[in-house]
């Protein structure tokens, strides 16, 4: 039986996804059969011409990206109705939803003629031996499960233009996000991996979510003024920053936790985690860049995490400062794990671009791009449904997993 509703929520989702397309849906939805079934195999996007299921020729391909039309809303509700479903009814119930949020560049660099490219960080492709290049930058967002697995569920992707602001789109594509998805008892976390977006996110409120992301860039914090400090001065604006807090030196700065928790984790030995509320940054000419005539007052919870031993051995642990934005009082223990987990998103997009050649194609024009995005995501969604229906193939020294049904009928 569950291998039936498996089957059923993976035919749903292909002729869903075939109604998403609004001109060329045949070579477009036989395009991404043929990336998902190649997975790797294919050296050039033209070879996946060459796939059993490719029943046109190759010009298709190009016209397909060409002059074809998706639906790109239409596209975005549909992922957001196929949520991860490796966990179990009580799992879903007793934690909120969790998002990651990370950019990608897809490098063009020799593409002088093609319009909207723009220069990002790359940490590998190196300009005048800067890591900078110039492409295209599309910023992900998808949902994060807590299965001893690299599989995310992707919900949205979204080009960023030279003259937006990622931090502005990453707002934007959460505010949607949050009106597409099915009801949940909790409001959905939104993880980010940098400081510089909580400015821009936090500033919009955080009603409606909760927010997380890394601020080990950021050496000093402050609470908010109290009639203990007064202003120096009893003239000119009020006081805006009260004691110091300051990550790097601990002594005498950090006053009594505002909670604590303490567990042992198998891969992190010992983990204690602590933090401190009513915290606001203390940030230099942020105000220009959004722009405002002061740097944004934006109050949350610094949290502070230790952990006895990293999973690889490497090197030496270090301290983990996070910050949280929201309503509620985080869970402290959801929250260490939860940054943990953030970086199978990383490892999705370079399955993304090794495996099913999300950047291999030299497409000239941004929407070409966008085109071919799409059905990238769509590729990695059906073969995230497939997976619970298919036997694994382990390699010889690998741990077996228990045998599964073979996938049979994906065809429409």
């Amino acid at each position: 039986m569950e291998s039936s509703n498996n089957f059923d929520a993976l035919r749903a989702f292909r002729h869903s996804f075939y109604e998403c397309f609004d001109r060329r849906a045949g070579a477009l939805f036989e395009l991404s059969d043929a990336i998902f079934l190649a997975a790797g195999a294919a050296p050039s996007p033209v070879h996946l011409s060459l796939e059993a299921v490719h029943r046109r020729g190759w010009g298709s391909l190009y016209a397909a990206l060409g002059r074809g039309r998706i639906d790109e809303s239409g596209l975005r509700s549909l992922l957001a109705r196929c949520p991860l479903t490796d966990e179990t009814a009580k799992d879903r119930k007793d934690r909120p939803p969790i998002f990651a949020v990370d950019v990608s560049v897809w490098p063009r660099c020799d593409a002088e003629a093609s319009p909207g490219r723009a220069y990002y960080y790359h940490p590998s492709r190196h300009s005048a031996g800067q890591p900078i290049v110039a492409g295209w930058a599309y910023q992900l967002v998808a949902q994060l499960g807590f299965a001893r697995d690299s599989w995310v569920a992707p919900v949205d992707a979204r080009r960023v233009r030279p003259e937006e602001d990622a931090n502005e789109v990453a707002v934007e594509q959460a505010k949607a996000l949050l009106g597409r998805l099915p009801g949940y008892g909790d409001a959905p976390w939104f993880v980010f991996d940098a400081f510089s977006t909580i400015p821009s996110t936090c500033s919009e409120g955080s009603k409606d979510a909760g927010l997380s992301c890394s601020c080990g860039c950021i050496r000093t914090v402050a609470f908010t003024p109290t009639p203990e400090h007064p202003s120096p001065k009893p003239v000119g604006r009020p006081r805006r920053h009260g004691k110091k807090f300051d990550l790097k030196a601990p002594g005498g700065t950090w006053p009594t936790p505002s909670a604590e928790h303490s567990c042992h984790e198998g891969d992190y030995g010992s983990v204690r985690v602590r933090c401190w509320a009513g915290l606001h940054p203390k940030t230099r000419r942020i105000g220009e860049g959004y722009g405002c005539e002061a740097a944004p007052v934006v109050r949350g919870t610094v949290v502070l995490v230790e952990v006895e031993r990293l999973p690889r051995e490497t090197r030496k642990p270090k301290k983990l400062w996070l910050w949280w934005n929201g309503l509620a009082e985080p869970d402290l223990d959801l929250l260490w794990r939860t940054y943990c987990r953030r970086f199978d998103l990383e490892h999705t997009i370079r399955f993304l671009k090794q495996t099913l050649g999300w950047t291999t194609p030299r497409v000239r024009h941004p929407e070409q791009a966008d085109r071919w995005t799409w059905l990238i995501l769509a590729a990695y969604a059906q073969l995230r449904l497939a997976q619970v229906v298919v036997a694994d193939r382990r390699l010889p020294w690998e741990r077996s997993l228990p045998r599964r049904t073979a996938l049979k009928g994906l065809r429409r």
